[in-house]
């Protein structure tokens, strides 16, 4: 079985295969890594550009690590998921201190690295390096589910376990970054979610859940969960210039190392940390923003002020606030929800 299953995959993927995405020109660890990141919870079409602009801008190892956090954040924007980001920074400047700009190719020392998990340190020295290392994506969980009609939701430990076994089962003895490549194209490209190609598709033969005639009942979904519900308030200060107030976001969490809107848990404690006479306050329309555990509504009180420096003297640090002008060219990341606030006041005016 393991030997027809590889062969089928790879005599597919040298016909069908995907072969032109930018990271597979000159696929080092250190381009495929870029790569597995962005692509992590994120559409291939998305992630090109960014890509292209990230690699343009830090093309290699060193660049990457000695750039600024802001900078780094602000090559991500728009992406999410920005723990990410951080980690490929950190991840760079270890592999600069330790490794002297050479990326690790063993799957320990990779798998060691800030925000690598066992897959995509597969992953990674598989496409990069032609190791054999399964690997087990969303799009590989799905093909794999299927062709052995497994049941039950992949993120339990018990069917994960089994389905690392598989992949494990099906690993061939060679051409493994083709098959690597293979798998995920598959998963992407025929086997998908809501409509699969199935007559398309070279595991058609052994394939347990054509045979039952219901291939989109795998893998089975995520138990259903109710988001909970949270509520904030964010001042938009803004001074006689038209330029709002905007503080960095602690390292950690929501939109961590970001530039933001000062946030609240209530209007009053919003307002009572101004240190001026507000010359008008006006509450705008609530922002919701769906986040993986939790939707967030975060009210706007845009507050005019004449002082220019002592309105954000008691809520922020005199080192992680500025003055910005919306509209103008930023040098560092800005949040979400900054964006879509700026881009509204931005239009209002």
């Amino acid at each position: 079985m393991t030997a027809s299953f590889a062969a089928s995959v790879l005599s597919w993927f040298d016909h069908s295969g995907r072969t032109h995405l930018p990271w597979q020109q000159n696929p080092t660890p250190y381009r495929v890594w870029i790569s597995e990141i962005m692509l992590q919870q994120t559409q291939v079409t998305t992630v090109i550009p960014y890509y292209q602009r990230f690699m343009q801008s830090f093309p290699d190892i060193k660049s990457l690590a000695d750039a600024s956090t802001d900078a780094v954040l602000k090559h991500w924007e728009g992406l999410g998921y920005y723990t990410r980001a951080r980690n490929l920074h950190k991840t760079a400047q270890l592999t600069r201190d330790q490794y002297a700009n050479e990326f690790p190719t063993t799957l320990a020392e990779v798998e060691a690295l800030p925000g690598i998990g066992r897959s995509t340190a597969g992953a990674i020295l598989s496409l990069a390096c032609n190791q054999a290392h399964p690997i087990l994506d969303g799009n590989v969980k799905r093909v794999l589910a299927r062709y052995h009609a497994l049941e039950g939701y992949p993120g339990q430990s018990a069917v994960q376990k089994q389905l690392w076994a598989y992949a494990e089962q099906h690993l061939p003895t060679q051409r493994n970054a083709a098959y690597t490549q293979a798998m995920m194209d598959l998963g992407a490209t025929l086997c998908t979610r809501s409509q699969p190609a199935c007559l398309l598709c070279p595991l058609q033969t052994g394939c347990q859940a054509l045979k039952q005639g219901k291939p989109t009942a795998y893998p089975t979904p995520r138990p259903a969960k109710v988001l909970a519900q949270k509520h904030a308030v964010t001042l938009l200060i803004r001074n006689n210039k038209g330029e709002f107030a905007l503080e960095q976001r602690p390292p950690t969490g929501i939109w961590g190392g970001l530039w933001s809107f000062p946030e609240f848990p209530d209007q009053a404690s919003a307002l009572a940390s101004l240190n001026t006479q507000p010359l008008a306050i006006s509450t705008l329309a609530t922002l919701t923003h769906g986040f993986s555990h939790f939707t967030l509504h975060l009210t706007p009180l845009l507050v005019d002020v004449q002082d220019l420096q002592t309105a954000t003297h008691r809520i922020m640090d005199r080192d992680s606030w500025l003055w910005y002008k919306a509209g103008t060219e930023f040098s560092g990341g800005l949040s979400s929800a900054a964006q879509r606030l700026l881009k509204n006041l931005t239009e209002e005016i």
